[in-house]
């Protein structure tokens, strides 16, 4: 049956990665590289003809890697070991969404730019090794934080490591042997890579080289001692004020945190109440069972806070867990609300959190989770201090499963489900980080929604920077409103940047993620907007098409936008080679649907 709808799949991608306009700036950036070099074999002067002026014929070029081979747009110049000579070339600023540059094995001499952060900002691979650069090494390449190469091996560069590389955190290799350097090796250059990465500059010294001479060794123990000296002044003030301020702690927050548990107090002698299981993790349980696993929905046990309630973490006598969301205040009676959630528990889709069970005390609600132990996605891309770790194959494999999962609420479940709330908060993932949708299904059991635009914005259909256009106007939750949604969630993986802060952007930009990437569209640098991390690992095709399926999502006219259908076989396309959805077991939605069939859908009444 899938080998039925191939045709459909590649006409749809075919449309949604067609070539974009080639980049005007880039071909002049190459033009200009051409004229201000020395080409003595005629390397540059033979292969780069700009008379062809078809679509992407720079990508023909010796040495000229582009983002896609229709697309006049570089990713990387490879010039190495061409016998060039001269200047540090120029115009390379033109080249703006460049990843990699190499000028290894040349004879180019005299300095590089002191500006060379400005000029080329996103490189991650920077290789000027065996020439004969000289001067300084500025200290701006610091600013070049998504480095994680940098070899100035083999040059005739002069005076300190600047320290300011200390910030390069991302380097992976790193080489200046053979130059004429002098001073101290900054700290965490030093501890990261060996000797030889350091050898011949007679002026080096430091770890992992020779100690330095005695007397600068001395002067700077001394200003060392200083700085500790003040700094354990400092320290004994901020620990006498911390500790008045913590004597009177204790009263609030014990006050504070009898407040908020309440609600648990107040069914806690409910003990008899049964908790209704569709599936049978334990052989009985009961409310109390639940009240003990979760420390009597103690704060400590929160897992996550969110519009449709709170989630806690509860631990069985066994070790195991389950997770426990305590919804908020519903107008719904007890026949309907067991009603919906006999709805909800004959939901079974492997990228679905499973709802187990549910109870009633008194005026409160519960229902029982299997526990996800990986969090969040969005926990997983945005953890404050802490750069996602997440490579391309693993995101594109959680964007697929979750698609996967939509799908199947909006094609396949009986009767079909929107979401109206997809977020990466509500993706949930397991110890194999396979994504799981939650809370499906429950914007139904929400009070109806308040006519106050605050209360619509962030309340009844979704989180704010997920929220569809039309939805500000209609305030009818369709499929397409979810697919909005999604393609939020599908911009968060590819660029690692939230949906409603944007870290690269300039200062006075105000919008979402969904207006930076249409801003970068309309100005045909879409490709500035993906996570640099992923960039230059043979992967780059993938990321565009990716990037472009989520752009497809997110458009303002919702007509336009694919069926969550059409999106997960986009997606499954793009991961073939992967093997992502072996033993794919979804259904597929008669070709005359497109999702909008009101009379099946579980939606707000």
């Amino acid at each position: 049956m899938a080998n039925h709808y191939a045709p459909l799949r590649v006409i749809l991608l075919l449309l949604l990665v067609f070539p974009c306009f080639a980049s005007e700036a880039d071909i002049q950036c190459l033009r200009s590289v051409q004229q201000s070099v020395i080409d003595p074999n005629g390397v540059l002067k033979s292969s780069w003809n700009f008379d062809n002026r078809t679509a992407g014929f720079t990508c023909r070029f010796t040495g000229v890697e582009c983002w896609h081979p229709d697309e006049d747009r570089v990713l990387s110049l490879h010039l190495g070991n061409l016998g060039l000579q001269g200047s540090f070339p120029h115009g390379l600023q033109n080249c703006s969404s460049m990843t990699g540059l190499d000028l290894s094995n040349n004879n180019f001499s005299g300095p590089i730019p002191q500006d060379i952060s400005r000029e080329i900002p996103y490189l991650t691979s920077l290789d000027l090794s065996y020439n004969g650069f000289s001067g300084t090494i500025p200290p701006n390449i610091s600013n070049m934080t998504y480095l994680n190469v940098l070899n100035l091996q083999h040059n005739q560069f002069s005076g300190e490591i600047p320290p300011q590389f200390s910030l390069l955190t991302r380097l992976t290799a790193f080489n200046v042997a053979e130059n004429r350097l002098s001073g101290f090796i900054p700290y965490s250059l030093g501890k990261n890579f060996t000797a030889s990465n350091f050898a011949g500059n007679q002026g080096l010294c430091g770890a992992p080289l020779d100690e330095c001479q005695a007397s600068a060794k001395s002067k700077n123990n001394a200003a060392i001692v200083g700085a500790i000296v003040g700094v354990v002044v400092v320290i004994i003030i901020v620990a006498i004020v911390v500790f008045v301020c913590l004597r009177k702690l204790p009263a609030k927050k014990a006050k504070k945190d009898e407040d908020e548990n309440k609600w648990a107090k107040s069914i806690k002698g409910t003990k008899t109440i049964k908790v209704s299981m569709f599936e049978n993790p334990v052989s009985k349980m009961k409310l109390s069972d639940l009240m003990k696993a979760t420390k009597q929905f103690s704060k400590e046990n929160i897992i996550a806070t969110g519009r449709t309630g709170t989630m806690y973490r509860a631990v069985l006598p066994d070790g195991s867990f389950l997770a426990v969301k305590r919804l908020q205040d519903s107008q719904h009676s007890e026949s309907q609300f067991t009603s919906e959630m006999k709805t909800l528990g004959q939901v079974r889709n492997r990228n679905l959190v499973p709802l187990l069970g549910f109870c009633i005390a008194k005026k409160e609600k519960l229902l029982v989770y299997k526990h996800t132990p990986k969090g969040s996605l969005y926990d997983q891309l945005h953890e404050e201090g802490k750069d996602c770790k997440m490579d391309w194959p693993l995101r594109l494999r959680i964007g697929i499963g979750a698609a996967k999962g939509l799908a199947y609420l909006h094609h396949t479940c009986n009767p079909r489900i929107l979401h109206r709330n997809i977020s990466s908060k509500c993706i949930l993932l397991d110890d194999d980080y396979e994504p799981k949708i939650s809370d499906f299904g429950l914007a139904r059991l929400m009070n109806p929604l308040d006519t106050h635009l605050s209360t619509f914005v962030n309340g009844e259909f979704g989180d704010i920077g997920y929220v569809a256009p039309e939805y500000g106007s209609t305030l009818v939750a369709t499929p397409k409103g979810d697919v909005y949604s999604f393609g939020v969630v599908l911009l968060e993986l590819i660029t690692g940047e939230r949906p409603t802060q944007v870290s690269t952007a300039p200062d006075n930009f105000r919008g979402n993620l969904v207006e930076w990437i249409t801003y970068l569209s309309n100005n045909s640098i879409l490709q500035d907007s993906i996570d640099k991390s992923l960039i230059g690992k043979d992967n780059d095709s993938e990321l565009m098409q990716f990037l472009k399926v989520a752009c497809s999502c997110t458009v303002t006219t919702a007509k336009e936008r694919p069926t969550m259908f059409e999106v997960y076989q986009l997606l499954r396309a793009i991961g073939e080679k992967y093997h992502f959805s072996a033993g794919d077991d979804m259904m597929l939605p008669p070709l005359s649907t497109d999702g909008e069939t009101p009379d099946e859908l579980i939606v707000a009444m």
